[in-house]
Formats: structure tokens, sequence, C-alpha cells
């Protein structure tokens, strides 16, 4: 199981911290906004996150004689998810040291500006603030919100998911190899 969750959750976790700084660039520029961005940002994480239904299909198929509980399953789903997180949030603390000279500040104002515009008082907005600075200056704090706020819920459909739909010994049985 070590073998597959690291292989695919590897990949997964590549794919979106490539395009992670791909795009960073492309925020400082102008050239994407927060809300195209977030769309492009989830959408990769959904296409990237799409390994963990190769990754419980290979292991079901490969080393359970094609079949596969669903608690298993999920278990296999969420270790790979937890690996590409990790390597997301990994590529996130690059982007943010290296790259994302005014993303963040350019984050605060976006969301400062939108709350206000919603009628957030006053005190939300200064607790707006307070929690920026500290995700600005708390690296276990930026680190733990990447990886299992952003990244992680959405492994977690995506597991259950694949758990669901690989326990049924039929839903793409394992191909057998004709000689």
């Amino acid at each position: 199981m070590r073998k597959i969750v690291l292989i695919y959750g590897l990949i997964a976790g590549v794919i979106v911290g490539a395009m992670l700084i791909i795009t960073v660039p492309l925020y400082e520029k102008g050239t994407l906004d927060f809300e195209n961005g977030e769309l492009l940002g989830y959408s990769t994480m959904v296409v990237a996150l799409s390994l963990v239904f190769f990754g419980v299909k290979s292991f079901r198929d490969n080393y359970q004689n094609g079949t596969i509980t669903f608690l298993k399953g999920l278990q296999v789903g969420l270790l790979i998810t937890l690996v590409a997180s990790l390597v997301y949030a990994t590529a996130w603390e690059i982007c943010y040291h290296n790259m994302a000279d005014t993303y963040v500040q350019k984050m605060e104002t976006y969301y400062y500006d939108k709350m206000k515009a919603e009628g957030a008082t006053v005190e939300e907005l200064e607790k707006s603030k307070t929690q920026f600075e500290m995700y600005k200056n708390n690296f276990l704090m930026r680190f733990s919100i990447t990886a299992f706020m952003e990244m992680f819920p959405v492994g977690l459909i995506i597991s259950l998911i694949s758990a669901g739909l690989l326990r049924k010994k039929e839903f793409l049985p394992p191909q057998s190899v004709a000689r």
C-alpha cells in the first residue's frame, strides 16, 4: 500500500504544486484575479486528485485480488490525499517565500474589501486583519491551512466517491492479460 500511496500522492501533489508555481506569477502580473484563480485552483485540485481513484483501483486490483472494502478504499484514498496535500503545502511555502511578493497583500486587500462590501462590522474587519497577520507570520498555521483546509477537503470527497464505487467488484474489474 505504501508504494501506491506515495506514487499517486506524489504525482497528484506535483501536479497541483506545479500549477501553483505557474499561476502565482500570473497573479503578480494581474493576469489572474482571485475569482478566476480560485476556480482554476480548485479545478486543478480535482484533476490532480482524480489520481486517488486510480490509486485505490490499482491497490484493489493488484494487492486485493480485485476486491476492496469501503473502509480500506477510503484509507488508501485519504493517505494519497494526505501526501498530495503535504506536497501542495510545501509548494505554497516555496512560492510564499520566493515568488509571492505582493500576493498575500493583494489577497488580504481583496477579502477585506469583499467583507466591507458585504457589510462586515469594524470588529469583523479587525479580526480578519489579525488572522491575516497570524497567517503571514506563523509557518505552522499557514502550512496547516494550506494542506488541510484547501486541498484535503477536496481529496476527502474524491476518496469517499472512489471508495464507494470501487468496493463493487463489477465496477471496472481488473483486466485479464491474454496469453
